[in-house]
This record gives C-alpha cells, structure tokens and sequence, in this order.
C-alpha cells in the first residue's frame, strides 16, 4: 500500500476517534465509504506491517458504528419457522406441510421445474416455444399464490392481488388452435416420444394432469378460483400438442401405439397343433 493510501486510512480512523455522536460516525463513514472501498483492495502481505493497524482500527470502527459492508445482503434462504412441521400461506395462516394446499403447491412447483427443462431444449432447437413456455411458468406462479390464499378466509386485498380470471385460459386455447392446425391428423395413439423437445415436453403434460388431479378438490372447497382448474386441465392439452408440434418442427419420429395382445391359451394350442 503506497505512503498517502496508509496515511489516508490513519487520517480516517483518526477523525473518527475525535467524533463522539455515533450518528455522526457512521455519517462520516458513509462520506468516505467509496475512497474505504478503493484502498481496502490494495492490501497485501509486503505494505501490512505499515498500514495494517490503521486498517484494523478502520475496520473496528466500522462495525462499532454499525457501517454496512459495501457487498449487497442476500436475502435469507432459510427463517426456521417451518422447523415444526407447519408452513405459513399468503394470507399468514399456518397449516402442516403435508396439507392438501402444499401438496398442490409442491406439483405446481415440480411442474414449473419441468417446464425449465423443456424449455431449455426448445430454445436450443429454436422451434419459437420458448417465450409461451416462459409466459406459463409465470402463470403457474400466479396460480400458486392463488392456491396459497384460500378464498374463504383471506382479506378482500390478498384476494385481488391473487384472483386467477378465465381470460388467462382463453389465451391458452388460442394456443393450442394456432399449433394444432400445422399438425397432421392423429390417427393412432402416440408414445413420447419425437426427440428431447418433445419428450419433455410429454413429462411436463403428465405432471399438468397430476397437478391438476391434485388441486381439483382445492377449486371444488372454494380455496382456488374456478379457473385455476381450468388452466391446469387446458395447459396438459396445450403440452401434448406443443410436444407434437416440436417433434414435426425438428423433423422427429413420434412413435405409434401397437397392440400387443398375448394370444389365448385355447389359440396357442390350436397354432401349435397346425404347426406340427
């Protein structure tokens, strides 16, 4: 560290020393905070000896007024308050983590996580349904905070700030019409399959169906609105059709359905007979 950054820090912690008001301190600190943070970096073994008590006395008087360190607080990962076994929703009551809502909750949450996968083998093969999977992904955040704020007992605020409309769905329709009219007839049932786009996409449409098997209850007990229920049982379909379209657009295979029925005993025995 050169000679004026020492002599700058002593002149720092000095100052601080004369100044008794400890509002006064920490204004002062925050005055110096960027020319601090400039000389804090040029440390190192060779100059410590010169200038490392002025940076530990700096460094004492900056937790003694309470200075924030110039790296951003994070923000906590982890509260302890769900240690018992209880979970707070939106509208601040508590239930356990095994109630029907934090199951519905949870599925949603797992379908999201799926969507990102899918998603990211769209983007790769560019086949244009990354952004709607985005979209959804928000939605699905949307319909948690809904599930989250029973419609029963929360106040008439959370309740607007959480409502899920019918109009979501309608976009979700237009969706699935636009994609299925560039898809051949189906014929036959189909296997997931049609490349990774595709299969995922398949994996995110039989999540939907438990998602939606999960919170059906929750929409019939008036916890969510109708029209959680209503997209969950329209996103599934928009998947099936999303995960055929990928499989045309990246010139995939889907594989068909093939009856495999193991003959009657009675039809063995007589093959064998006319075999022989």
């Amino acid at each position: 560290m050169s000679t004026d950054v020492s002599n700058q820090l002593g002149l720092i912690v000095n100052k601080c020393r004369k100044i008794k008001s400890m509002s006064c301190k920490l204004q002062y600190f925050r005055r110096f905070h960027l020319t601090v943070n400039q000389t804090l970096p040029a440390l190192s073994t060779s100059n410590f000896c010169t200038s490392g008590k002025a940076f530990l006395l700096l460094a004492s008087q900056r937790r003694m007024v309470g200075c924030q360190s110039p790296k951003l607080k994070k923000s906590a990962i982890y509260t302890r308050t769900g240690d018992k076994g209880t979970s707070s929703l939106y509208n601040g009551e508590r239930r356990p983590k095994y109630d029907d809502i934090f199951h519905s909750l949870g599925t949603v949450d797992e379908l999201n996580s799926s969507i990102g996968v899918a998603n990211y083998y769209c983007k790769k093969t560019g086949n244009g349904l990354d952004e709607k999977l985005v979209e959804i992904q928000c939605k699905l955040i949307e319909i948690g905070s809904n599930i989250a704020t029973p419609r029963s007992s929360s106040n008439e605020s959370k309740l607007s700030y959480t409502s899920f409309d019918d109009e979501i769905v309608t976009t979700l329709e237009s969706w699935i019409d636009h994609y299925d009219s560039q898809l051949p007839p189906l014929k036959n049932f189909i296997l997931p399959s049609g490349g990774e786009s595709a299969v995922f996409l398949h994996q995110c449409r039989s999540i939907c169906r438990r998602a939606e098997r999960i919170t059906i209850p929750l929409v019939e007990a008036g916890i969510a609105d109708n029209a959680v229920g209503k997209y969950l049982n329209r996103l599934s379909d928009f998947f099936f059709v999303a995960a055929r379209y990928a499989a045309m657009f990246e010139k995939h295979t889907e594989n068909i359905y093939q009856q495999r029925r193991q003959d009657k005993p009675s039809n063995l025995m007589a093959r064998e007979m006319k075999n022989e």
